[in-house]
């Protein structure tokens, strides 16, 4: 299973949200979203997960972002939704947060652990000692691996993100978890797509556009393409900016397998097509959905 992580910016929720709604999403997937603001497209992307049958974790105690009130977000995702699965990040909160949990009768063998700083593994020890989270996520270090007895979830930052956009290579390397998690006695696999671990509020015009576009090559490990534009020396002409860097993709796509299109990649090529620019926000969101849906026809062995 695979196990996307997020910080719920509008951008990732309209990601999720359309592949829900679309069902371009598989079982295989479950998302995991840490919220870090009140808002509407929260609340539906949840609706259209549930609607759609498909399963999904919504992280209560947020590390970053505004919403710090835990009770306030058991309230807002109604833990009582069937697909639901509650995700605590390890930290100094966990005791009180898993006696909220028990207090809505949640008991700690349902939940989502994110145990992404091994400081607080004496913590994870002490609250799971006799029973243990449904799944874990964690990096692969010798004292997690001895100390999490079942779901271990292999949970790493595959997105190598550059200062600039204009520093990307043109193609590197990108994960091949997908193909050797359960040999190496994994129950899953997690990233954070092709945004990275970096959280940050807002944004800014950029010098060069970048679209990052994962792909499976001929042994099926992932390798991701960088489409940069050429011209970076000002803060001008987004869209110019942006239609030199999916000119770049169109031209690389077309002998591309045509199985492992996807529909965010679509969208991407017919905005070449019609020399339309979506927006920074939109890019990032087709590049997300198309990430999500490559892997989810991977799982399911569609490709």
């Amino acid at each position: 299973m695979y196990f996307p992580y997020f910080r719920g910016r509008q951008y990732e929720l309209l990601a999720l949200k359309e592949l829900a709604k679309n069902k371009l999403i598989s079982k295989s997937i479950m998302p995991i979203i840490e919220p870090v603001k009140n808002t509407s497209t929260f609340i539906t992307t949840i609706q259209e997960f549930e609607k759609a049958d498909l399963p999904y974790s919504i992280v209560l105690n947020p590390a970053v972002g505004e919403m710090k009130d835990i009770q306030q977000i058991m309230q807002l995702c109604n833990l009582s939704g069937k697909l639901i699965v509650p995700s605590l990040i390890i930290k100094k909160d966990i005791p009180k947060c898993l006696r909220l949990l028990e207090s809505q009768n949640i008991v700690r063998n349902e939940i989502l652990a994110v145990l992404d700083n091994i400081n607080y593994l004496d913590i994870y020890i002490n609250e799971f000692n006799e029973l243990s989270p449904r799944f874990t996520l964690s990096f692969d270090e010798r004292q997690i691996r001895r100390s999490v007895k079942q779901g271990k979830v292999l949970f790493e930052d595959r997105f190598e993100k550059q200062q600039k956009n204009a520093d990307y290579p043109e193609e590197e390397f990108f994960s091949d978890d997908h193909l050797y998690f359960q040999e190496e006695g994994y129950s899953g696999f997690g990233d954070y797509s092709i945004i990275g671990n970096e959280y940050t509020e807002g944004g800014f015009a950029p010098f060069a556009v970048a679209i990052h576009i994962v792909y499976l090559t001929d042994d099926n490990s992932l390798r991701i393409r960088h489409f940069i534009s050429d011209s970076n020396d000002d803060i001008s002409d987004v869209a110019g900016k942006f239609y030199e860097a999916v000119l770049k993709l169109a031209t690389w796509h077309r002998n591309r397998p045509k199985q492992h299109t996807t529909e965010g990649l679509n969208i991407l090529l017919n905005h070449y097509e019609n020399h339309t620019y979506p927006g920074l926000p939109t890019l990032k969101k087709l590049s997300i959905m198309h990430h999500l849906e490559l892997i989810g026809k991977f799982l399911d062995k569609r490709l």
